[in-house]
């Protein structure tokens, strides 16, 4: 805990003149869930149950051909460097902390490599106490037991004055839509048909006004970027 003071008193930017935003960004079947059904803390050692591996790869396996995501995972030379690649860099640079639910935390910790993909502080949503556990790469996972405000706030001020990530899972992207805490998110849309899993936004309460800000497809996937209009 000592560590976090350190970081959020050097990272903190009285002079900043934004502040660092919120937001999201998943990738998501045509029928709308974010997470296939039996990919679950239950099921992770079994692929073949619901099929969920072989949907989850067909979800995902645009971002694993681009140049960026696969220089990062250190999956070795090669991968697409267009427009696919810069919307994955791009995120990746403007990130300067993370927020997630303990669910997906759970399943993250037994299915991400040593060097967790994130290199930021990452803030943990959770009624477990449990000191910070350190990666190496330069990920941080602090567990956080006072909401999703306070969380929050604790990311935005270990950023450093970039933007803090929603990073799931569609529950707690969720409770911050519906606390109107989040300030634009961008979806991408997979040709794949799930049928039934976690949905992204089956718990919208229907209030947060939203415009298009970008559209962007390619032939693997269709980027849409939202920004919540207030």
């Amino acid at each position: 805990m000592e560590r976090l003071k350190l970081l959020l008193r050097s990272n903190a930017r009285p002079d900043k003149l934004m502040e660092p935003k919120a937001f999201f960004d998943v990738m998501v079947s045509l029928d709308g869930f974010a997470v296939p059904e039996g990919m679950d803390m239950e099921h992770v050692g079994d692929p073949e149950y619901k099929q969920w591996m072989k949907k989850w790869t067909e979800l995902t396996k645009w971002v694993f051909q681009t140049h960026f995501f696969r220089k990062n995972l250190k999956l070795g030379e090669g991968g697409e460097s267009g427009e696919d690649n810069r919307l994955v860099e791009r995120t990746f640079r403007r990130t300067g902390a993370s927020i997630m639910g303990k669910r997906m935390f759970d399943l993250g910790e037994r299915m991400w490599p040593e060097e967790a993909p994130f290199h930021t502080p990452v803030f943990v949503l959770t009624h477990q106490v449990r000191k910070p556990w350190e990666r190496p790469g330069g990920t941080t996972f602090y567990f956080v037991n006072e909401g999703i405000e306070n969380a929050l706030s604790q990311a935005k001020r270990a950023a450093g004055g970039k933007d803090v990530r929603i990073s799931g899972g569609p529950q707690v992207i969720q409770q911050y839509l519906n606390a109107g805490l989040v300030d634009e998110f961008t979806v991408h849309y997979s040709p794949v048909f799930f049928g039934a899993g976690a949905s992204l936004f089956s718990g919208i309460d229907g209030k947060t006004d939203v415009r298009i800000g970008e559209s962007i497809a390619s032939k693997e996937v269709t980027h849409v970027t939202f920004i919540v209009h207030r």
